[in-house]
């Protein structure tokens, strides 16, 4: 005999908005979970006998009912609200065409994207996620729920924010589930900074999560459509359809505000200075400690997208006309040419490449430096790899069960060990482990966490904010 039990938890004002349904056929007990409209992750376990199955699906649907979930008709509460970004893309008014390394085509628009030292990421509305090598060689491939919005990094960790409303940190090599967005916050775009998530939304709220999900403090824009926020240990710096207000980091208060004409559509950060794209045609260069205008970077077309060399020394803009832009650091454009591979909803520059993400789903690698670009304006460009997705190359999904390790026998060396402790309402994840801060709280995922239990993480790091991160596979310590 097969039962089921539905449950939801729709909180009014903007809470959580998540179902919870258990399923016990014989001795499985299965178990799935998510948003309220999606499909959801499914958790599936096997017991010695039906009854052990029956008494172990009571409990969970005990767990759940405490925490305010009630018995609901699947299908009658309406999904979260979720915008995807309504770009247009006309051809290049360009003589002259950018010199492209490689082309890798994802297969649908991409607006996520994050180079660093080691490889490329790329994030595409499919959900789908890929990391490249600097010559272009796909390395991995992870498979998201929902579409990818955008990709942040924050150190080594990388994280992807969906239109499910998770943030996905990938750093490992199965995904999990690090942050958790309430179901009222139509997400434009994330930042991290030192474990604290920033979410811009379509209302013009800016809403701020610590490491353990839990909500610190929001604030409403004087605008809508917030396609811009930036973060670092001085203030967050929110854009919105009226400008750029920069924010107190501990939600303290404004800092300042600076009106901008055409709504700010995308945000770009150095050291000392905010870039603005917008939708009048320009990048505005803002100061950082009082938001006075310190230059302005004039383009052909709408701006979708902006980045910098380090320093702000180069200033690069795509437009929504399929072009490129390079600005002195002054303001002086020091070239245009097509992208020839749609328009760039995302850039970023690194060691003399530009790598953009464009409307038709590539990552391109432009190279950048002076004498290429030379050429390219008297028309000679290499001929571009179209880079190829190997077929066997696995698909990396998140995780919706944790293996298991034996305590005597299968904890590697060096390993260690966290513990889930109930404190309060909130199940918290402590280190076991000697050697360790005892007392300070690990990011772990919540969909695994079950209260006295114990798992083995290859490492952990501590992070400036009193509080560690998890590195490598999680396994359940049996």
């Amino acid at each position: 005999m097969t039962t089921k039990t539905y449950l939801e938890l729709s909180q009014d004002g903007g809470g959580a908005h998540k179902f919870y349904e258990v399923t016990v056929d014989g001795t499985v007990v299965s178990v799935r979970y998510g948003r309220i409209g999606a499909t959801g992750q499914t958790q599936t376990s096997t017991f010695a006998t039906p009854e052990k199955a029956r008494a172990a699906a009571a409990k969970k649907i005990g767990e759940k009912v405490r925490k305010g979930y009630a018995p609901a008709v699947r299908g009658q509460r309406a999904p979260r609200s979720v915008t995807r970004r309504a770009v247009v893309s006309a051809p290049s008014t360009a003589r002259a065409v950018a010199p492209v390394l490689w082309r890798f085509r994802t297969g649908s628009a991409a607006f996520g994207i994050h180079v660093d030292d080691e490889r490329c990421w790329v994030g595409n509305q499919a959900g789908e996620v890929f990391t490249l090598s600097h010559t272009g060689e796909v390395l991995a491939r992870f498979g998201l729920p929902d579409g990818v919005k955008c990709l942040v990094a924050d150190d080594f960790w990388i994280y992807a924010g969906c239109d499910d409303g998770r943030v996905y940190d990938l750093s490992s090599k199965l995904p999990f589930a690090a942050y958790d967005i309430a179901a009222d916050v139509d997400i434009f775009w994330l930042d991290i900074h030192e474990g604290v998530l920033n979410v811009a939304d379509r209302s013009g709220r800016l809403t701020v999560i610590d490491h353990e999900d839990e909500h610190q403090w929001a604030r409403g824009g004087r605008g809508e459509h917030a396609w811009m926020v930036r973060a670092d240990g001085s203030g967050v710096y929110h854009g919105d359809s009226h400008g750029v207000t920069a924010y107190a980091p501990d939600g303290g208060g404004e800092l300042w505000h600076t009106p901008i004409e055409g709504g700010v559509l995308f945000g770009w950060q150095e050291d000392t200075a905010v870039y603005a794209g917008t939708g009048r045609r320009k990048v505005h260069r803002l100061a950082k400690k009082n938001g006075r205008t310190e230059a302005v970077y004039a383009c052909d077309s709408v701006v979708y997208s902006c980045a910098t060399s380090p320093g702000g020394r180069f200033v690069f803009a795509g437009d929504g006309a399929s072009s490129v832009y390079c600005f002195a650091e002054d303001g002086t454009r020091l070239w245009k040419l097509g992208t020839g591979g749609g328009s760039a909803l995302s850039m970023q520059y690194h060691d003399e490449r530009l790598y953009l993400v464009t409307t038709d789903g590539s990552l391109l690698c432009v190279d950048a430096s002076e004498a290429a670009v030379a050429a390219a304006q008297q028309g000679t460009v290499p001929v571009a790899q179209d880079v190829k997705l190997a077929a066997a190359l696995p698909t990396y999904a998140p995780a919706t069960t944790v293996a298991a390790v034996d305590a005597v026998h299968d904890v590697p060396a060096g390993a260690i060990v966290v513990e889930c402790v109930q404190e309060g309402s909130r199940t918290r994840v402590h280190v076991v482990t000697e050697g360790y801060r005892t007392g300070w709280n690990v990011q772990f995922p919540r969909a695994i966490r079950e209260p006295g239990a114990r798992y083995v993480v290859d490492a952990l790091h501590p992070a400036s904010g009193g509080f560690y991160r998890v590195r490598g596979d999680i396994r359940r310590l049996l």
